[in-house]
């Protein structure tokens, strides 16, 4: 008993070390970006360089940790989004509810919102584990298409379809987010989800500047465009 309650004691202090240091290096992103520094982090936290890596052996450890906290973080976002439209029927409310929460996850955390959107850190290749938590949101998105398109509530005349060469690839997509439609909507799909993720970067990255003043007007518009160019309605 008295090993476990030790071995309980260690494990706890282990965790609050790594939360600790993953917070500092979510500071440090607003600082040098993707440019982590386990040094740099071991010096902000009082600690010498050779004893933050008992809890990460390298750099890209620390980024892999921190780029799996944010896909899930955005990813609970969206799901609590969702979920928190009673009328599941309503289609484009859903999605609205969705996008504005992307968005609003995105702006009050935007250097993670770079970290995992913005351009490719050098030298580093995120592992295989990321991909699952970096398709929450688009799960989320494939289910409102899915549940309309069940409910005969998605317009999808005058569709084009894609071209042979992408049905392959575009029937993976859809037999993983959205098994009831077809390679069309789903293209319509995968655009409106790169169009929203375009809009928030441009918002954030400050491609708006001198154009757009109330952005989050123009955001809820441009997710309004995207609800209608995917056949979702009010």
């Amino acid at each position: 008993m008295a090993e476990r309650t030790a071995g309980s004691i260690r494990a706890r202090v282990r965790a609050e070390m790594v939360e600790e240091i993953k917070n500092i290096a979510r500071g440090k992103l607003g600082e040098d970006g993707a440019n982590l520094s386990l040094r740099a982090v071991a010096r902000d936290m009082g600690m010498v360089s050779s004893a933050i890596y008992r809890y990460f052996t390298c750099r890209d450890e620390l980024l892999t940790a921190l780029i799996l906290d944010a896909y899930n973080s955005m990813g609970e976002a969206a799901e609590a989004a969702g979920a928190a439209v009673r009328d599941r029927e309503d289609y484009l409310g859903r999605w609205l509810a969705v996008a504005h929460a992307i968005r609003d996850w995105a702006v009050a955390r935007p250097h993670e919102y770079a970290l995992i959107y913005g351009s490719p850190v050098p030298g580093y290749a995120a592992p295989r584990d990321t991909v699952e938590p970096s398709i929450r949101p688009v799960v989320v998105l494939g289910a409102i298409l899915d549940d309309a398109h069940a409910a005969g509530r998605l317009k999808t005349s005058h569709l084009l379809r894609p071209e042979p060469v992408l049905r392959t690839e575009l029937g993976r997509v859809r037999d993983v987010v959205a098994p009831g439609i077809s390679e069309a909507v789903t293209a319509r799909g995968l655009i409106a989800w790169t169009e929203l993720f375009g809009a928030i970067s441009f918002e954030l990255f400050g491609r708006f500047n001198n154009t757009i003043t109330d952005l989050e007007a123009w955001f809820d518009h441009q997710a309004r465009v995207m609800a209608a160019f995917l056949g979702l309605t009010g």
